[in-house]
């Protein structure tokens, strides 16, 4: 139901900036900048990405992959970031990705960007909880030997949504004890990653040479026979592990969801954005390099799958491995927290503007102030997403998480094509653009089209098989190997297409405003804080 707006005199700068946008103001804005920084910190988590998915990157590249693609990416994500800056400085609303393509774009735009941005934060939700999962047990199996040696994929999957569940409790509560524990988050990454560092320099008896880490390649993938060379290796091969930084460094866009609960928004919300990938970059190549020159024996590591916690096992003792997991699976978990905040808020503002099935529930906030049903729907389709998890693949000899891998990919899929709709079109709009506080200045034409290019081609990338047993063309090929990717994305996509056509382009235009008289403000005056 509508709302009439308050006297503009009534509002604050935040209130009336929301205002102008068309919504009141309903979220609580008790977040401050750093809380806002520290939900896509703890959300980017490089206690979570660089250690589960590591194996994405040494299976297709091994460590020179790592050591060189992850600054080069990284810097290329940076790009992305500094594109959605701008975007949240002049629209500060919970739609966020969604809110952007639509006004810059038009209804069609915004809904496509909509259900790719949900199905993005869906799929990284499941993917962080099921890491955070399979770490935990790995603790637990590290004190004890007789839970190592009952190890099931059945019982991870009960752990994986024991962490859900206990994300959505933590969620439900409110929204200051979630800016809480995410200003604790980031604490907790910088701390815990700098402990990490700290035991793999000190404890191995030994350490890799700077020759091997950033000369020496993998191919752990069977394709072109192991190959480390020519040109399938590098255009087929190497590209896979540069899902390694694109999934790690990823989910910031929650600075923006998370726009309505925080002061000063529009400057806020843009370095929350931009500090949290360029902090992460930077401590992610640290905590990687410290992983690369722990590596004992490469062999060993290739032929356990290229996991991280193969590395651990060869270099540390139990104790230290134990201590350096503890850490890991704990900033997995404030992350699995920050996720599902994150996926909430923008189902909830998807829901608000009736582009989700079931809105009037989703849109619906409880006493506190917080969308319950969003949470617990989040958490349900993140387990659902993951059900072939279930099944055993091994490759090699050895267990590979290729359903892990593929949730990971849709993630990135997802999210980063909804990204790129709405930098697409503010690069269209040219100077005609309206910007907030924070600017690029004149450098949105050339930072815009290389941010849309790199989205491509790692969209494209993320959809490759991830072994010869997922490409139909080997005779190996087996479902359960089969990187599912593109099933679910074109799947989503047609559906989306058909329901566009059918039905939805005849009843949805677009975000829905919930004044009934918005007050007439003044946009926010240009901040020559460009980059």
């Amino acid at each position: 139901m509508s709302t009439t707006a308050a006297p503009h005199d009534e509002l604050d700068d935040d209130e009336a900036a929301l205002a102008a946008l068309g919504y009141k103001q309903e979220l609580s804005r008790s977040w401050s900048g750093f809380s806002n920084f520290a939900i896509s910190f703890s959300i980017i988590s490089i206690l979570a990405g660089c250690f589960t998915s590591f194996g994405l990157g040494w299976n297709g590249g091994g460590p020179a992959a790592i050591a060189w693609g992850w600054p080069v990416v990284a810097l290329l994500i940076l790009v992305i970031g500094f594109c959605m800056s701008e975007l949240v400085s002049a629209m500060p609303t919970s739609g966020g990705i969604y809110w952007w393509a639509s006004k810059l774009g038009g209804p069609k735009a915004g809904y496509y960007t909509g259900w790719l941005n949900l199905i993005g934060l869906l799929a990284i939700d499941a993917s962080v909880a099921y890491g955070c999962a399979t770490f935990v047990d790995t603790v637990i199996g590290n004190y004890s030997d007789s839970w190592a040696a009952d190890y099931s994929l059945t019982r991870v999957f009960i752990e994986f949504v024991i962490v859900l569940a206990i994300a959505a409790a933590v969620n439900i509560f409110s929204s200051h004890l979630l800016a809480i524990l995410n200003n604790i988050s980031v604490w907790w990454h910088v701390a815990g990653a700098a402990a990490v560092i700290l035991i793999l320099v000190f404890v191995p008896s030994h350490h890799a040479s700077v020759a091997s880490v950033f000369t020496h390649t993998v191919n752990n993938t069977g394709f072109f026979g192991g190959s480390t060379s020519g040109l399938g290796f590098i255009f087929l091969v190497l590209p896979l592990s540069a899902i390694l930084t694109q999934y790690t460094i990823t989910g910031y866009d929650a600075s923006a969801h998370l726009s309505e609960e925080t002061k000063s928004a529009a400057n806020a919300a843009a370095k929350g954005i931009w500090q949290s990938i360029f902090y992460s970059a930077i401590g992610g190549w640290i905590l990687l390099l410290a992983f690369l020159f722990a590596v004992q024996d490469e062999a060993k590591v290739t032929a356990a799958g290229g996991g991280s916690i193969a590395i651990f096992s060869q270099a540390l003792s139990s104790n230290w491995g134990g201590i350096v997991l503890i850490i890991s699976a704990a900033g997995q978990f404030f992350c699995t927290v920050a996720c599902m905040t994150s996926t909430s808020r923008m189902m909830f503002a998807f829901s608000r503007d009736r582009a989700v099935p079931g809105a009037r529930h989703l849109s619906k906030l409880n006493a506190s102030r917080v969308p319950v049903t969003g949470v617990i729907v989040s958490a349900v389709i993140a387990v659902i997403l993951t059900l072939p998890a279930l099944v055993k693949v091994d490759i090699g000899g050895a267990p590979v998480p290729v359903a892990f891998f593929a949730v990971v990919s849709i993630g990135v899929v997802g999210l980063y094509l909804a990204f790129a709709i709405p930098i697409y079109y503010r690069w269209r709009a040219g100077d005609a653009f309206k910007v907030g506080r924070w600017s690029l200045g004149r450098k949105y034409r050339w930072m815009a089209p290389l941010a849309v290019i790199e989205i491509v081609v790692t969209s494209i990338v993320a959809m490759f098989p991830t072994s010869t047993g997922g490409a139909p063309w080997y005779d190996n090929f087996g479902w359960k190997f089969v990187n599912y990717t593109p099933l679910v994305v074109f799947g989503l996509l047609v559906v989306l297409e058909i329901a566009w056509h059918v039905s939805v382009k005849r009843w949805f235009t677009g975000p829905k405003s919930t004044l009934e008289t918005p007050p007439a403000v003044e946009p926010a005056a240009v901040d020559t804080t460009a980059v």
